[in-house]
């Protein structure tokens, strides 16, 4: 189904909507997003619906995801473009909070996290990230009472949190990861690439490059530390600031033990002035 999903702003009326979806035995989706709405939001609406009857689409830009040298206020938004490409893409309703209706006043309480989310990772570089995403995720589990959950596996350290927070605080939700959506060339689609130079488009492309480069060569025997130390410097030597590249443990971010455990890589770099990140699977056989 795709066509003019309903919007809706305040909890209560989101509730009694899906009232009526439970009273008549149907099962739904949840997509959080925080607008700037492209074609990886709209694969995880698409994959929904593969996995339900019905789906909700968040648009809510998340204040407690931000630090304070991190401008909020210049996040892109789109309203009415988000609302219409979620609805080609099959969502429908749309559920946007204004920031008040998330975080009433005298709001007091966060998501305390470890394990996934204390990685090293995205969490060495942006400590506040974590807390501000689990806190507004639970949320928007509670109020929307999903049954599946959508996430891309572009932010993978976030998936991981997610998943993790969802077991251990016994949400009763599937989350779901849904695989990386790419351009022709490869590039992640991101809602941070509209702001990339054309040459800096170019240069982004060596982020996934490298990173498959690091798989091959820890599939060839290559030790998983040793595959992403040459990747970072690959990337230092295309003009990229290199704010991490690791090899993890695919399941719970931890540095890999083992010779046959699951592996993820993972990058963060700077193209110019905007921050990139990517990873993809690999299996060592070694």
């Amino acid at each position: 189904m795709t066509g003019n999903p309903a919007i809706i702003r305040n909890v209560e009326a989101l509730r009694r909507h899906t009232a009526d979806w439970r009273k008549a035995g149907l099962a739904y989706a949840v997509v959080p997003t925080m607008g700037a709405i492209h074609e990886g939001h709209q694969e995880l609406v698409r994959q929904g619906r593969q996995h339900a009857s019905r789906v909700i689409a968040t648009v809510f830009v998340n204040p407690k995801q931000f630090a304070a040298h991190e401008d909020l206020a210049k996040y892109p938004r789109d309203e009415p473009g988000d609302v219409a490409k979620l609805g080609a893409a099959g969502a429908d309703v749309v559920f946007m909070p204004a920031p008040e209706e998330v975080y009433p006043q005298g709001f007091s309480t966060t998501v305390s996290l470890t394990g996934p989310a204390k990685a090293g990772l995205e969490d060495r570089f942006r400590p506040h990230f974590f807390a501000g995403v689990a806190t507004v995720v639970a949320k928007l589990f509670l109020q929307t009472g999903a049954d599946v959950a959508m996430f891309g596996e572009k932010d993978y350290q976030q998936l991981m949190v997610v998943t993790r927070m969802v077991r251990d605080l016994d949400i009763p939700i599937r989350v779901i990861g849904v695989p990386t959506v790419r351009e022709a060339d490869g590039l992640a689609k991101s809602s941070r690439n509209v702001y990339l130079s054309a040459a800096e488009r170019r240069q982004a492309l060596a982020i996934y490059a490298s990173l498959s480069r690091a798989a091959d060569a820890i599939r060839a025997g290559q030790t998983p530390q040793g595959a992403a130390r040459a990747a970072a410097r690959s990337l230092t030597a295309s003009g990229f600031k290199v704010d991490y590249v690791a090899a993890r443990n695919a399941g719970t971010l931890a540095p890999p033990r083992g010779k046959d455990e699951p592996l993820r890589l993972l990058a963060a770099a700077w193209a110019g002035k905007t921050r990139l990140i990517d990873n993809i699977a690999v299996q060592s056989s070694r």
